[in-house]
């Protein structure tokens, strides 16, 4: 932002240099010289306006893509673990899946406390969306356990459970209902739209994350897209896309498709 702050600075400086005040020009002339030295400040605050707004989202493409990439080797975890039988053998009934990777996941440390993490919705012809960002809060009952960040899978079972993410935030327990997710052998699902699974330092915990306040991250869903975009037009419309979100969608229909059971 300094190159076109000076440069703006500069020609300003020039100009009032080579044109007298407007104080000193009579009639017409004088309006006209203010009106001209309006009109140029207001150019350079655009301009200035302009080259400032990258610096809210500086970085954010880069950690939008590492967080996608810490998404999907979290769920490659999440369904290799033998605890997680309900979930390789229920994962093609999901609507929808968010993903919140540990926050070191993968050497990475991603901003805020509540933890980042990544939601897709399987469309009626099976396809996966392209992934929508979203925040936690930061007092996460769960996500935080111990002091140690945890990896949080919510497995989206119901309509509702979809829809109550495209709004401006949604409360766990709320809008829609929540329950720890079955984890090992002979266990049950308890009827909820979403199910939590969550683990901390490989060791799975049974928190249903209930209260928890989840909003889309706005600045992640920019970065990652190039422009602004709204948890509808990625989850539901489909107007953008991003090819970086292309192995986590190919690994979310691999699991869909069953493939993971029979390994």
């Amino acid at each position: 932002m300094e190159g076109p702050l000076l440069f703006g600075m500069g020609l300003a400086s020039k100009w009032i240099g080579n044109n007298p005040s407007p104080h000193t020009v009579s009639g017409n002339g004088g309006d006209t010289m203010s009106m001209k030295r309006s009109l140029f400040f207001l150019a350079v605050f655009v301009i200035f306006g302009l080259n400032a707004l990258p610096l809210a989202a500086r970085g954010k493409p880069a950690e939008a893509n590492k967080i996608v990439e810490a998404a999907k080797s979290t769920l490659s975890d999440f369904l290799a673990d033998p605890n997680m039988k309900w979930l390789r053998e229920h994962f093609q009934e999901a609507k929808g899946v968010l993903i919140v990777p540990d926050r070191n996941k993968g050497g990475f440390i991603f901003a805020g406390s509540g933890g980042v993490g990544v939601l897709l919705t399987k469309r009626a012809d099976g396809r996966w969306s392209q992934p929508a960002f979203y925040r936690l809060g930061s007092v996460s009952v769960g996500f935080q356990i111990g002091g140690e960040h945890s990896e949080v899978i919510l497995f989206i079972q119901s309509q509702n459970g979809v829809d109550s993410f495209l709004s401006s935030s949604v409360k766990l327990g709320g809008e829609a209902s929540v329950a720890a997710g079955p984890v090992g052998e002979g266990t049950q699902a308890a009827t909820a739209d979403i199910l939590s699974f969550s683990r901390s330092k490989g060791a799975f915990v049974g928190a249903a994350l209930a209260g928890t306040v989840i909003k889309p991250a706005r600045d992640l869903n920019e970065g990652f897209y190039g422009r602004r975009v709204s948890p509808v037009d990625i989850l539901i419309r489909g107007t953008v896309e991003n090819p970086r979100a292309d192995a986590l969608r190919e690994e979310l229909s691999r699991v869909a498709s069953g493939e993971s059971r029979r390994r």
